[in-house]
């Protein structure tokens, strides 16, 4: 990555973080209450609003992909034409740019 690119997750990243701790499918050295904020201060990350007009794009998506995570961040990514980064080849199907 990039230092001088900007760096902005999404509330939909959190939740998804803090789903899969919680069903211990994504250990991390403390909750993530604790974790995220922490690493938002260290790296002087922004986190993305979750709007609604972006929610709404859902249903504008084809079912490339059906996890509802993914599909969420896809549509923040149109709305507020970011680059997403993944490595998942379902998101590269979208009209979305991505990197890895």
């Amino acid at each position: 990555m990039n230092p001088d690119n900007d760096v902005y997750p999404s509330p939909v990243l959190v939740w998804e973080i803090a789903v899969k701790h919680s069903l211990r499918k994504l250990p991390l050295p403390t909750a993530p209450g604790r974790f995220i904020p922490i690493q938002r201060e260290r790296h002087g990350i922004t986190s993305l609003p979750l709007e609604e007009q972006a929610i709404l794009h859902l249903s504008k998506l084809p079912l490339f992909h059906r996890d509802p995570f993914d599909r969420s961040l896809v549509c923040q990514a149109i709305q507020h034409e970011l680059t997403l980064l993944t490595p998942d080849p379902l998101i590269t199907q979208y009209a979305v740019r991505t990197a890895w």
